[in-house]
């Protein structure tokens, strides 16, 4: 790594060159400080500063942002959704480790997923390198986003090599990510403070996007699941888009095997059905074969498990919270696990999620999470008091808030 003095004057040399740039002056300074060399700007900077000043103002403090249901549902068909979610643990470790922080975007820029170190973090959400900004070149300028994107090859963009001023402090280091078909999907980026440079960050970016890609080519090649069971608040059962009728025992033991892909025997989840209550062995067989039928026999017959992939929102909320994607976590929060129901393996199901995502929302600092969870849960004073605490004083939100916290006091 070069030594922090010389990598500061190159970083003062550079910050001239953007001056200039920046005020449409596109020349190198006439006087440059002795013994240091004035930085060469790489062919694809400068052609991404001409293409970016139509659009950008260097001035630009943050990203513009999109909309969060159109974030919610950007995240949710994405086709790197899956693979990032299974390795977040080990993309958040290596982040956190280098103090910096990760994002993957989609083929338009927009992050779909950030994590990493939490103060990295919290000074990237001030230029919006969070959930929802959108970092395409017409939007924020040259950045390793915006290169990645438009060359299809890694890219790395310190300091002033940023069009935009307030990301001279940075440098990202980028890979596109691509389906098995060659097609761009999105860009993985791991960014941190200019002065943490390192030259082998990018390997260290293109083999996370190889076991990206790695694990999205094997679930590309898989069987796409037919039935989507939706289990959170009201349950609904489609059937190749369709919606279908099923009882509430079939639908209750279809969310046991949906949420334990590994499977019962059929002692375990007699238990999980029944409970303590004197219920013959023949009476779960009757109705995991009325199940059977329903679901088109997918169901194993030793083991009572899937053999065919079944989407549903339970599992996929239980994958966003493992992952600390809680943006999404939250989205698929339509209500407790078939709140209806009382069987015991459902109730236990439904207490392991609730008080999961509630103390992820707790123990967060965006105000959004909060305010959509507290909507999902009237009664829950602790978490509008926890929106309440962070919704800026001018926040006309806090109104709603406030009403959402006295109706719960009066409860």
């Amino acid at each position: 790594m070069t030594h922090l003095p010389a990598l500061s004057q190159q970083r003062a040399e550079l910050e001239k060159v953007w001056a200039r740039w920046a005020a449409g002056t596109r020349q190198l300074p006439a006087i440059v400080t002795p013994n240091v060399p004035v930085p060469t700007l790489r062919e694809e900077v400068v052609e991404s500063w001409e293409r970016s000043l139509r659009t950008v103002d260097p001035a630009r403090a943050v990203a513009p942002a999109t909309d969060r249901d159109e974030l919610g549902a950007r995240w949710a068909d994405s086709p790197l959704r899956t693979p990032v979610t299974e390795l977040a643990g080990e993309i958040r470790a290596i982040a956190e480790d280098a103090g910096m922080i990760a994002v993957v975007t989609d083929d338009e820029g927009t992050v779909l997923f950030s994590c990493g170190d939490r103060s990295v973090r919290r000074r990237a959400e001030t230029v919006n390198l969070a959930p929802g900004g959108c970092w395409d070149e017409p939007y924020m300028g040259t950045s390793g986003v915006a290169l990645s994107l438009h060359t299809g090859r890694p890219s790395s963009v310190w300091a002033a090599e940023h069009l935009v001023e307030a990301l001279h402090g940075w440098v990202c280091y980028c890979a596109p990510i691509r389906a098995a078909d060659g097609r761009q999907l999105g860009v993985l980026d791991l960014s941190t403070y200019w002065d943490r440079s390192h030259p082998m960050i990018l390997s260290t970016v293109r083999a996370l996007v190889t076991a990206i890609e790695s694990r999205l080519h094997t679930e590309q090649s898989r069987p796409v699941a037919r039935t989507r069971l939706e289990c959170l608040g009201v349950p609904r059962l489609f059937k190749q888009g369709r919606q279908i009728a099923m009882r509430p025992r079939q639908v209750e033991i279809l969310t046991l095997l949906a949420l334990e892909p590994e499977g019962f025997t059929p002692e375990r989840l007699h238990a999980a059905v029944y409970g303590d209550r004197s219920v013959s062995p023949s009476t779960l067989k009757a109705d995991v074969s009325r199940l059977r039928r329903a679901t088109d026999g997918r169901i194993a017959d030793r083991r009572y498990m899937l053999t065919d992939p079944v989407a549903c929102d339970a599992t996929e909320l239980l994958a966003a919270l493992e992952a600390g994607d809680l943006a999404t976590a939250v989205r698929l929060y339509r209500g407790p696990l078939l709140p209806d129901s009382d069987i015991p393996g459902i109730v236990q199901w439904r207490e392991h999620l609730d008080v999961g995502l509630r103390t992820a929302v707790l123990a967060d600092r965006n105000p959004e999470h909060a305010l959509r969870f507290g909507q999902r849960c009237p009664d829950d004073i602790e978490i509008h008091e926890h929106a309440l605490r962070l919704l800026a004083p001018g926040d006309s939100r806090r109104a709603l808030v406030a009403a959402r916290l006295h109706t719960a006091l009066r409860a």
